[in-house]
């Protein structure tokens, strides 16, 4: 495999773009503040404005004015990930694929999975009036009114309605598969399912994941919200080739660096699910 055919640039893209067609959590996101990210540790600060008193007219009086106090918050992209693979001249020549896609592919995998992690983790900082406790879900009316019931902490928390989504583990969505509220369509406005999505329910976007946290034994956290609870960015850096100094064969490395800030705690809703019976 001739070391001149690498394009660095062509890589990093492909990359990036798998990373964001597979994310789960991440991908629910919003990315405000991306922008460029040239280094890990670069730091985007977040200002944000006090709401103004709203008051009471009353004729032939002289109003109050009041100043407007900011807020800064910082989204510090200090992930660091890399991954790194060699690829030997006698493997590459009897090799009947092109080895290297395949192994991007993979390490875009690798990446997803690990930055998923990271922003599925960002439950913790949930609002403690949003936060449902743990909770036995073992049958499928159970799972469909747990929902609701998160739908409801966000109503209360003056969430809006646009955008929600949920993310459950796998156990979950086969206990709403047997919930005719779920699985009949016109009951639950769902039309096809694609794009990873599994369904609409009970006003959520519904999106199934193995990386749902599990503080517990076999307790899974379920967490719903909005793109404006949690911001996300995320950069590959680098992607070198280099042939190498002890051995016949290429070797291949790259580094991916993102950031995650959860910025409106009352955006999001949680609840730990318990399947024991």
């Amino acid at each position: 495999m001739a070391i001149v055919r690498f394009r660095p640039e062509f890589w990093s893209a492909l990359l990036l773009t798998s990373l964001k067609k597979s994310h789960v959590y991440a991908a629910l996101c919003n990315r405000n503040y991306e922008g460029e990210i040239r280094a890990a540790g670069d730091t985007v600060r977040i200002t944000s404005i006090s709401r103004p008193t709203i008051n009471t007219y009353a004729r032939n009086t002289d109003i109050s004015y009041e100043e407007l106090t900011d807020a800064q918050r910082t989204l510090v992209v200090d992930q660091e990930k890399y991954w790194a693979f060699t690829l030997d001249d006698v493997d590459a020549a009897q090799a009947r694929a092109d080895v290297v896609p395949e192994a991007m592919s993979e390490s875009a995998y690798g990446l997803r999975d690990v930055a998923d992690q990271f922003v599925a983790s960002l439950y913790t900082g949930v609002q403690a009036a949003n936060a449902l406790g743990t909770r036995i879900v073992d049958a499928a009316g159970e799972a469909y009114d747990t929902l609701v019931d998160l739908g409801v902490k966000l109503d209360e928390a003056n969430v809006p309605a646009e955008g929600r989504w949920a993310v459950i583990p796998p156990w979950f969505h086969g206990l709403m598969q047997k919930d005719e509220r779920f699985t009949d369509l016109s009951a639950s406005g769902d039309r096809t399912l694609h794009n990873g999505l599994i369904g609409e329910a009970a006003g959520f976007r519904l999106h199934k994941s193995n990386n749902t946290p599990n503080p517990t034994a076999d307790h899974r956290v379920v967490m719903a919200g909005v793109p404006q609870a949690i911001t996300f960015a995320e950069q590959i850096l680098k992607t070198e080739a280099l042939r190498s100094e002890v051995r016949f064969a290429d070797r291949v490395r790259g580094l991916h660096v993102y950031g995650a800030k959860l910025l409106r705690p009352d955006a999001l809703a949680t609840v730990v699910a318990d399947p024991s019976t």
